[in-house]
């Protein structure tokens, strides 16, 4: 991965069913990452959810490029008035009873590079507390 990426390993004390579950149902999702109702694991799928600062807030469009049940999930990731086109991926390994995520966040460097908000650590800063703080505290509460 080059410096427009981004990639976190997290391993997490629940079963890769809690982790697909939490990363994919929008109930789920809405306790840890964000509010997306229309959200399906399913290629092809398009959704878009609001998301940002206080002071600035984004419209995210997204599009599922691939599913694999309990394996993989990734989409595009732009935002509506703004060029650019990422890609989010989580894979998930089945370690036991833990969960090894293997994250990755690529074509940073097509976001304006003259917006902090779109900076690789503004990126690296929040999906370290997305995947760190909440999907960890989130799936291994499920999992006590």
């Amino acid at each position: 991965m080059n410096s427009a990426s981004i990639v976190i390993e997290a391993v997490y004390q629940a079963e890769t069913v809690i982790v697909w579950t939490a990363l994919t149902d929008p109930v789920e999702m809405k306790e840890w990452y964000f509010d997306i109702p229309s959200f399906k694991a399913e290629k092809g799928a398009r959704f878009q959810f609001s998301g940002g600062s206080e002071e600035k807030t984004y419209l995210h469009l997204c599009e599922v490029k691939e599913a694999v049940k309990n394996e993989k999930l990734s989409y595009s990731w732009k935002y509506a008035n703004y060029p650019g086109d990422s890609l989010v991926s989580f894979e998930l390994v089945t370690e036991g009873m833990h969960t090894r995520l293997i994250f990755s966040h690529t074509g940073l460097d097509s976001f304006p590079k003259d917006n902090p908000d779109f900076a690789r650590g503004s990126f690296f800063a929040g999906w370290t507390t997305i995947l760190g703080e909440n999907l960890k505290n989130y799936v291994e509460k499920k999992s006590a």
